[in-house]
């Protein structure tokens, strides 16, 4: 008589290895009372390398709201977008 084989998914599963899960992370800006609009679009643009209209709809947006979520992406790319934006003392937080 012959054995059966079952293919079992989880024997290629090595337990020791490393699992890794992207999430995406946001860069959110926030409204202050003292940078001017030209300030932050500027650093906007060179922070997310946008056009300079869509830094002005972002900088409009924080005006009127307060906040904007202004980059989406990997933890690294926001980290280093909030870096860029806080060179010029922008308040921003990353949430994930």
């Amino acid at each position: 008589m012959e054995k059966e084989v079952i293919n079992n998914p989880l024997s290629d599963f090595d337990s020791e290895s490393e699992v890794s899960i992207k999430t995406i992370s946001k860069v959110v800006l926030f409204n202050d009372n003292w940078h001017t609009f030209d300030d932050v679009i500027l650093q906007l643009v060179k922070a997310i390398n946008c056009s300079f209209e869509k830094a002005r709809a972002h900088a409009f947006e924080v005006h009127v709201k307060g906040k904007s979520i202004v980059f989406s992406g990997d933890i690294k790319d926001c980290l280093r977008v909030s870096s860029i934006l806080e060179e010029i003392a922008l308040n921003t937080q990353i949430i994930t």
